[in-house]
């Protein structure tokens, strides 16, 4: 295990993220898993850096007064051997010493100014374009608490200096254009030049593919069970939905493993999953670029979801003006959940092999920790494209979360068909409405998904393969498929009462996503010139009013508030309908702590002031 190298309490010198400009920083702790420092920039950021970016401050001083000091010694010993030349030399011998002399101490002095004016033009044109090429928002650094931002560049500094430095850039190209120096000189002049560049021009330090250390979902053990959890849960849960009596004591009866494949079933799956592939690709839709990756590319996305989704509503138009029997899946669901199933281990076994030849930087920050089941389940590649073809994105919001919207229908069918009814029942009137807003408002703000987690850290393995194919759209539908079998009656005041609570979880979710995404989007709108944040090294704030300085995650509020309206209209006679909201809430506590964690080494000092400011997670006054 390597030793540090700088000692707490150091001033050194540290590289700022993203640039090769180094700036005095005090190192004020280390971390011996990560081996990283810990470092204090004199405006008061904290930040991370690797040992790689850190320079002791005698390398520079030394390099500093190495070239500066090297003309005034070159000059004094060349005046000390003009002062003691025989004084038997002709005196025409002594005027040609004495000007040839002056002329080398000359040359050498105007190869100095001109050096240093380079060196000076160079330093001051990083300055500028660096400060030219950030973006809007990163020098948006309002006030906060009334304090002024120290972060903030003034961008005319540069065309100040640009006019002070054309004259003599003027004089240095006119000397360049009429010098009557030697070939031989004007190379020994780049030579000095290039040697002294080497000492203010840092070469950029590559980017080392790090490996993942912290572990999440229980390690290589927590993920190896939850591969056979996972589904072990969702056809335990179908099954107890079967059931007259679905209590959890109840234990329902294994079904034969023959009656639980049909090809047929496992065609439609894969024909519903290559008609939305389809519909992906059709050149409908705005493109729009993802956050920067690692190596600073940005992928494009084509925004059609929403197309895709009437697309698919006209399709089952046709299919029911024509008298196809939807219910079709309600009578086969066990099977239609075991061939998706069967599909996304198929697509997460490609997924890790094909991860194998990826390139270190397309690898996934979260999924590489170089343990074959860790990575598998968590995803190793973050990325995974056919060409154009993300397969990871189309996954995300298209055959699973549509799926959903269309079993929800084939619910509300086989129950009229069942019992006989000839409109729905108000609950799974209730039921469907509630999560179809939820469905079209995620696909009418698809591109709000390319911040999320999902996009930007985690990889594409089983985790999200198997969630977005078999947990989305088969456990999502829990309370539309227990309905069918348990009908609940509720009364017109009830309905109205869960309404109104769907409707205040959906205005917080909306709201609070709204907001976020308009802040990323445009911090300098002034719409949301009333939003107070708190700036940090990276560039982006952190909003401390609106929803967002109720509590640090209020579309999680939102999303559970609108869960537990969802199960709601299936009565309280079993606790099987609530597990959607039980598990949503560990779900959304579980994200909010990997966020937490996230965020608080990518902001640093200014998340603590935040979490300060904003003391409440998801619920307020209670966690």
């Amino acid at each position: 295990m390597p030793s540090r190298k700088f000692a707490d309490g150091e001033v050194v010198m540290g590289r700022w993220p993203g640039s090769v400009l180094y700036y005095e920083v005090q190192v004020t702790s280390y971390n011996d898993v990560a081996h990283l420092y810990t470092v204090k920039y004199k405006d008061g950021t904290e930040l991370a850096l690797k040992e790689s970016d850190i320079r002791s401050q005698s390398s520079f001083k030394h390099r500093k007064s190495q070239s500066s000091s090297s003309s005034p010694s070159r000059r004094s010993s060349s005046r000390s051997r003009s002062r003691s030349r025989s004084p038997g030399r002709p005196a025409r011998g002594r005027r040609r010493s004495a000007s040839q002399s002056r002329e080398h101490k000359d040359d050498k002095k105007k190869t100095i100014q001109e050096t240093s004016l380079a060196l000076l033009v160079l330093v001051l044109f990083d300055d500028c374009v660096s400060s030219f090429n950030q973006k809007p928002n990163e020098n948006n650094t309002k006030r906060y608490n009334g304090e002024p931002e120290s972060t903030e560049k003034n961008d005319t500094s540069c065309i100040i200096l640009e006019q002070k430095l054309k004259p003599e850039l003027e004089i240095k190209r006119v000397l360049e254009q009429y010098s009557l120096r030697s070939r031989k000189d004007d190379k020994k002049k780049e030579e000095i030049y290039s040697e002294k560049k080497t000492f203010v021009a840092v070469k950029p330090i590559e980017k080392v593919p790090t490996k993942t250390k912290e572990l999440e979902f229980g390690g290589r053990i927590g993920t190896f069970m939850l591969i056979f959890l996972l589904p072990a849960t969702v056809f335990y849960l179908l099954l107890m939905c079967k059931q007259d009596d679905p209590s959890l004591l109840n234990f329902p009866p294994l079904p034969e493993l023959e009656s639980l494949w049909e090809g047929r079933v496992f065609g439609v799956f894969l024909l519903w999953f290559f008609l939305q592939a389809v519909f992906y690709l059709l050149p409908i839709g705005k493109v729009v670029e993802g956050l920067p990756l690692s190596n600073g590319r940005k992928l494009q996305y084509r925004i059609n979801g929403f197309y895709a989704f009437i697309l698919t509503a006209a399709a089952i138009g046709v299919l029911l003006y024509f008298q196809f029997e939807l219910h079709y899946l309600y009578d086969h669901f066990i099977q239609f959940a075991v061939s998706a199933a069967a599909f996304s281990l198929a697509l997460s076994i490609y997924l890790y092999i094909r991860s194998l030849k990826a390139p270190e930087e397309e690898l996934a920050p979260g999924g590489n920790s170089g343990y074959f089941i860790y990575d598998f389940f968590t995803g190793h590649e973050l990325n995974p494209r056919i060409g154009n073809f993300d397969l990871k994105y189309f996954c995300e919001l298209r055959p699973g979360l549509i799926g959903w919207v269309v079993i929800n229908l084939a619910m509300l069918l086989a129950e009229m068909k069942i019992h006989n009814l000839s409109v729905p029942s108000l609950s799974m009137i209730l039921v469907n409405s509630f999560q179809l807003l939820y469905v079209v408002d995620a696909l009418w703000n698809e591109e709000a998904i390319l911040t999320t987690m999902d996009i930007t850290h985690d990889g594409f393995g089983f985790m999200l393969a198997f969630g977005d194919l078999v947990w989305v759209p088969f456990v999502y539908s829990l309370q539309a498929f227990y309905l069918v079998g348990h009908p609940t009656t509720i009364t017109w005041p009830v309905a109205a009462t869960i309404t109104v609570l769907n409707c205040i979880g959906y205005y917080i979710f909306r709201s609070a996503n709204s907001q976020k995404n308009n802040f990323r989007r445009n911090p300098a709108d002034p719409k949301l010139a009333n939003l107070k944040f708190i700036p940090t090294a990276t560039g982006k704030g952190l909003l401390v009013t609106g929803w967002w300085g109720f509590v640090r995650h209020p579309n999680y509020l939102g999303d559970i508030i609108m869960a537990l309206a969802w199960s709601l209209p299936c009565g309280f006679n079993h606790i099987l309908p609530y597990f959607y909201v039980i598990y949503f809430i560990c779900l959304l506590v579980h994200r909010e702590a990997r966020d937490e964690h996230q965020c608080k080494q990518k902001y640093g000092l200014a998340w603590e002031r935040y979490c300060q400011r904003v003391p409440y997670r998801i619920f307020p006054y209670i966690y």
